[in-house]
């Protein structure tokens, strides 16, 4: 039981990473790269900002700023510069390692007898205290996006990803919708970096490896497991496709495979998940388990 709460609060830690993806993977239709970078960014901004006297709330705040940095230099180099939004979100992605050895000042730092956001919930029992930090983090997160969505602005922004050509027409400034966008999704992958290292008690050089292939799983389990839903129950399906797929991972190691192996796991699940529409049609799996899971109508 206590192995499942885990994944559980893990699951809801790591969502505000699926949702980040989410905004510019399907809101935007932009494949970004930054991920990877902004999420140790995020975490390494965190657990130095802590080490150094700063307070739990406030590194958390720092890191989400620095993740937001580091999107509206991807959206620059995409939108003025006219780089490649793949080679865009890669560049920002290289160049974040370096700078997060130079916040760091070394490949991993602890939080070994430092205050963290979880330290007040120690007294809940055993991992109840990330998934009630994790709880109030995703609930406030949801309810904000989905306000912003279903505003002016909001709309020109779906807008932007759906026909790019059209909004411009219809005077919005897709450029800077654009921009904006990459600026809010990195701000919740940078979030989610400083929350994961304040859970796990540490941040590390490498700890961004696979990010991208995570995030991805909670998007796609959650589109093929709830099938078609509207924009608004697909930022709720993204939580739950991110406890699920926590929930497989811990299935398959209690099979006895190695943690060294999550990243191929993950991979393994990803493809299985994308490769269900096919599978349905040529084994005729019953809905609802399958039914729209991968369309991009929003």
């Amino acid at each position: 039981m206590n192995l499942i709460t885990s994944a559980i609060g893990q699951g809801l830690l790591w969502a505000l990473l699926g949702i980040g993806l989410y905004l510019t993977f399907r809101i935007l239709n932009f494949a970004d790269m930054t991920v990877e970078g902004t999420f140790p960014l995020g975490a390494a901004v965190a657990v130095t900002a802590i080490t150094h006297g700063t307070s739990p709330l406030g590194a958390t705040v720092l890191a989400a700023l620095a993740g937001m940095a580091a999107g509206l230099i991807t959206g620059l180099l995409c939108t003025k510069a006219k780089i490649d939004s793949l080679l865009a979100g890669i560049l920002t992605m290289t160049a974040a390692y370096s700078v997060n050895l130079r916040i760091m000042g070394k490949s991993n730092v602890s939080l070994l007898g430092k205050q963290t956001l979880l330290t007040p919930l120690r007294n809940l029992p055993q991992y109840f205290d990330s998934v009630f930090l994790g709880l109030i983090v995703i609930l406030i997160i949801t309810a904000g996006l989905i306000f912003f969505l279903q505003t002016d602005f909001g709309q020109a922004f779906i807008a932007t990803g759906d026909n790019p050509v059209m909004a411009k027409s219809l005077g919005i400034k897709t450029d800077s919708m654009v921009i904006i966008g990459l600026m809010l999704s990195n701000a919740l992958v940078g979030l989610c970096g400083a929350l994961i290292a304040q859970s796990n008690g540490y941040a590390d050089i490498n700890m961004g490896i696979g990010t991208i292939v995570i995030a991805l799983a909670s998007i796609i389990i959650g589109e093929v497991a709830f099938g078609d839903l509207t924009l608004n129950q697909r930022l709720v399906a993204v939580t739950l496709g991110s406890i699920i797929y926590r929930l497989i991972l811990l299935a398959v190691l209690q099979l006895g495979f190695s943690t060294n192996d999550l990243n191929l796991i993950s991979s393994i699940v990803l493809a299985l998940c994308m490769m269900l529409p096919r599978l349905n049609n040529v084994l005729h799996i019953k809905e609802p388990f399958v039914k729209g899971g991968l369309s991009h109508d929003k």
